[in-house]
Formats: structure tokens, sequence, C-alpha cells
């Protein structure tokens, strides 16, 4: 896919899921969010620069590790994504936060300024995740840790079917490798490339819980990955993906709820 195509879906996709990312999202990425702080092992005074940043689901708890004397970068291709998390920082008060718009694999900060790079299930959105990682170890300063987390393999996540139904009715362009970073050690393999040392990788199972199916719907066309996409479907191809993305998490219905399986990976590593 041309890589300014990508990166024009992932803006305006996200823009269009802002609303509702939290809502769908936040305890269900709860798992990885908490093993990805873990193995950073954020410090007091510390400075954080993090790519993907979203609303700030680890921004937020990031600073609060670093706090009082550290501060938070956070950094995100959506404009509606960055407004979010300024206006949350504001409301707390929090001044040592920054949410700043920039393109992860391009980002405008000074080389060796901070102590932790962290990237929280976006590292797969990127043209060049590779060219993103590199940009992260130029951010850090010698000794600096970095820690990304992505989605695992394809057949580990009950969820993945919204990708072809989603492609049946609309191009949706969101990423056509979506799964691969959580395949194998293709993460680890990316960091090495990078130039990371020290790379280390831990892969995590868990189950994502919907309260009902209009929890999981929303979770998967209006606050998820393909969100743009779904906003150019007419009413009647909505219900019929709907109808079909039900039937493709039938087996993990629980009565009026679903636990669908989910899997994460998480790497660190540092630099030399």
């Amino acid at each position: 896919m041309d890589a300014r195509l990508q990166r024009r879906v992932q803006r305006y996709g996200w823009d269009k899921a802002e609303a509702y990312y939290e809502r769908y999202w936040a305890r269900q990425l709860e798992p990885a969010q908490r093993l990805l702080l873990g193995m950073a092992a954020l410090q007091p005074g510390e400075r954080v620069v993090e790519t993907a940043c979203g609303t700030g689901l680890i921004t937020f708890p990031a600073a609060g590790a670093v706090m009082p004397t550290g501060a938070v970068l956070a950094t995100d291709i959506s404009e509606k994504m960055v407004e979010a998390g300024r206006a949350r920082a504001a409301e707390l008060g929090l001044k040592q936060v920054r949410f700043e718009r920039m393109d992860a694999e391009s980002l405008s900060v000074d080389d060796s300024t901070f102590d932790v790079a962290l990237c929280a299930l976006g590292l797969m959105y990127f043209p060049d995740p590779v060219q993103a990682l590199k940009e992260m170890l130029r951010a850090l300063r010698h000794g600096g840790r970095c820690v990304s987390a992505v989605w695992g393999a394809r057949n580990h996540c009950g969820w993945a079917e919204i990708f072809p139904i989603i492609d049946a009715r609309v191009q949706s362009d969101v990423c056509p490798l979506f799964f691969q970073l959580g395949t194998n050690d293709n993460q680890s393999a990316a960091f090495a490339r990078a130039g990371f040392v020290e790379v280390h990788s831990e892969r995590i199972r868990t189950l994502l819980h919907y309260d009902s199916t209009d929890d999981a719907i929303g979770a998967a066309f209006a606050g998820g990955p393909v969100a743009l996409a779904y906003a150019r479907i007419d009413e009647q191809s909505r219900e019929k993906a709907h109808s079909e993305y039900l039937a493709s998490i039938e087996t993990y219905r629980r009565g009026q709820t679903y636990e669908i399986p989910g899997e994460f990976v998480v790497t660190s590593g540092r630099r030399g």
C-alpha cells in the first residue's frame, strides 16, 4: 500500500473512532497496557515520549509514574485523539504532559532527549514500523529503553474477521499486514533491525469482555481501526456486516455477553 494513503487512512480513521474508543476499548486493552507499563519500569523524574498515544490510556498512568519532576510527550497522527488528550491533561492540571500531532516515522524531537519510548497498540499501523522504531531509538538517550505492544497472531484474536467483512463492502486500506508483528518473533526482529539491544518479548492471551451485542458491534466497527471505512457504508450494508460479524463471534457469546479471545505481544529493548 502507498505509505501516504495508509497515513491518511490512519489519521482520519482514528479521528472517526475517537468518540467511541475509550468506551469500547479501555477495559479490553488493560492487560497489554499493564504489561507494557510493567516492562517499562518508569521512574520519577524520567522523560517519556509516546507514539500512537490515542486519548491517553497509557499517557496518564505513565505521567503518574514519572511525577513530579518527569514529563511525557504524547504523539499521535490523529488530531481528534490529540485534542482529547490535551483536554484531559488540562482538566487534570498536568502541565508536564504534552500532546502533539506527529508522524511516528518522523518525530519532531531532538536526538537523545528521552529516557523511555512507549507505543501501545500502534506499531502495527505504521507503514514502516522499523523506521518508527528507529525514530524512537534516535529520541532516546544512550541506555534508554523502548517498549511496544501489538496484537498477537491472527488465529488467537477472535475479532479478526472484522477486516474481511469490511473489505467485502468497501476498500478499508487499514493495514494489510495488521497481525504481522504479532506473529512469531517478528516484533523482536523489528526492534533488532532498528538497532535496539537486549530485546525481550512476552506474549499474553486474554479475553475481551463485552456486555452486549451493541458493545461488541460498536468496538469492532465504530471504535476501532475500520471506523473510516465503516463511515462510508450505507445503513443496509452496515446491518448485514453486523450480522456477519456477530456470526463470526457467536462461539464466544455467553448469554447476552461476549468473551472474545485476544492476544498481545509486548517487546522491550534498549539503546546501546
